[in-house]
């Protein structure tokens, strides 16, 4: 079975060291149970969002990710959007890396694609407590396959 994973940017924005990032990503989605054969990354501008909020889910906001499922059973297969704008004002909010903001955004949406929700505030909590899971994992020693 092919599977990619795949970083792409209309603009000055490139994930350094995508490896690591892959096989973290690859980590996480073996780790939640679950495989893969498409994962397309996305990252674009506050107003390359926006358009695509309001073209297709009829929202008029500024968002860090939109995150278009197209998995079927346990596979995933996805297109995410990540402003990179959104993903800098976040984290200096926070006061937080950008690398890790990133992060966070980045296995936000793989999480979605697990079947986790963010809706309610019950939601909201088990996602962030997943997330944190997660962003633990990037810092583990990975094996070799």
């Amino acid at each position: 079975m092919n599977r990619t994973i795949d970083f792409e940017s209309n603009f000055d924005f490139h994930i350094i060291e995508k490896s690591n990032y892959i096989q973290w990503i690859e980590n996480v989605i073996h780790h939640l149970g679950y495989n893969y054969t498409e994962i397309n990354y996305h990252f674009c501008s506050d107003e390359e969002l926006l358009k695509i909020n309001q073209e297709y889910l009829a929202h008029d906001t500024f968002t860090d990710i939109i995150t278009f499922d197209h998995s079927f059973g346990k596979t995933i297969q996805t297109d995410i959007y990540i402003s990179i704008d959104r993903v800098t004002e976040n984290a200096a909010n926070l006061k937080l890396l950008f690398e890790d903001e990133l992060k966070r955004v980045m296995i936000h949406g793989i999480l979605h694609c697990c079947g986790f929700s963010d809706k309610t505030a019950a939601e909201k909590q088990i996602m962030r407590k997943k997330e944190d899971e997660c962003m633990k994992m990037f810092h583990v020693e990975q094996k070799e396959k």
